[in-house]
């Protein structure tokens, strides 16, 4: 049985950026992942063993995003590779980036990059 464990709305403040202003002064940034994976034992036994515990996805997209990097596609790149090492029994990541206030010329709320292996 296919199922998904997704946790949207991750915020964070981060220093992510090519401006020299955004790795001195750090932004906010939100996170929603979505990771598939046979939850077949999972709804039968009812045991967190047997499931992807969303607590340590939590942990590695937090770890993440605590290294700098200039742009969101390496960011998103990096959750999405480093949650498939640790649980490669999951099929389809999806990961999304989001950075409030991006640096552009006119108002723009968030800046988003997804990426999907």
């Amino acid at each position: 049985m296919k199922g998904s464990i997704e946790l949207i709305g991750m915020e964070f403040f981060a220093r992510h950026g090519c401006l020299e202003s955004e790795r001195t002064d750090g932004n906010t940034f939100m996170v929603d992942l979505s990771v598939e994976y046979d939850i077949s034992a999972a709804a039968g036994s009812d045991d967190l063993a047997d499931t992807l515990n969303y607590a340590r996805v939590y942990d590695i997209v937090s770890g993440q995003m605590d290294i700098p990097s200039n742009l969101l596609e390496n960011v998103a790149a990096r959750i999405a590779y480093a949650i498939k090492d640790e649980f490669p029994q999951t099929g389809r990541i999806r990961v999304s980036v989001s950075k409030k206030n991006p640096p552009v010329s006119g108002p723009v709320e968030w800046s988003r990059v997804s990426v999907e292996i």
